[in-house]
């Protein structure tokens, strides 16, 4: 049922506002991974970001794409959480007092099923087009695997097209660079520095990026 309902929103809602009210670039899209188990790595400016790289996908393979939510946030509400959870199917991180054996157990049950992973490394939303330094955490859900492919991408323009905070979106033109494969890390700090200079050479393919320099 749930599998019907993320297919449902992404063909009645996710699509169509992509295609319509954004003019969206995508460059490398043929890199995004069709299967699992797999990572995509996104830069976090807006709550666009999780409904673009869906529509990105064909139908049948939405529900394999899980994004990794902060509990606090999405299930605070009861609505909020029905949708997150049955919709979009998150996967509920526990930000603060989770045991560390315990914080990740759910990815790697998703990872183990061949699920697509979306995270943010930043762990939340910046200032509009600003990309944060990424955090570690990424790494320690990785570290003890060698199965999972960690794919970089980037937006920029979603920012602005809905900024944190605001609940009505403008349409802006949109960029979407997807990079290629990270397949091995070594230590958090040579993951973290990859991610970094991934995103700096993904940016300046970017066309708003340039539109607004």
């Amino acid at each position: 049922m749930n599998r019907i309902l993320k297919i449902i929103f992404v063909a009645l809602i996710a699509k169509p506002v992509v295609l319509i009210l954004l003019g969206l670039n995508v460059l490398h899209r043929e890199k995004l991974p069709k299967k699992g188990p797999a990572i995509i790595a996104v830069n976090h400016n807006s709550h666009l970001d999780t409904i673009v790289l869906l529509s990105l996908y064909p139908l049948s393979l939405v529900h394999k794409l899980r994004p990794v939510a902060a509990a606090d946030y999405f299930l605070s509400n009861s609505i909020v959480a029905w949708f997150s959870l049955n919709v979009i199917g998150i996967i509920p991180l526990a930000r603060k007092g989770a045991a560390k054996r315990d914080l990740f157990s759910d990815c790697h049950k998703a990872l183990d099923n061949k699920d697509i992973l979306l995270i943010f490394p930043e762990g939340t939303r910046g200032e509009p087009e600003v990309t944060s330094k990424p955090k570690r955490g990424i790494y320690y859900l990785v570290k003890d695997r060698d199965d999972v492919t960690i794919m970089p991408v980037v937006t920029h323009g979603l920012g602005r097209a809905l900024p944190k905070g605001e609940a009505l979106l403008v349409p802006f033109n949109c960029d979407v660079v997807v990079g290629d494969a990270i397949d091995e890390t070594t230590s958090s700090t040579e993951l973290m520095h990859q991610l970094s200079e991934c995103y700096k050479e993904q940016l300046l393919q970017c066309l708003t990026y340039h539109e607004n320099s």
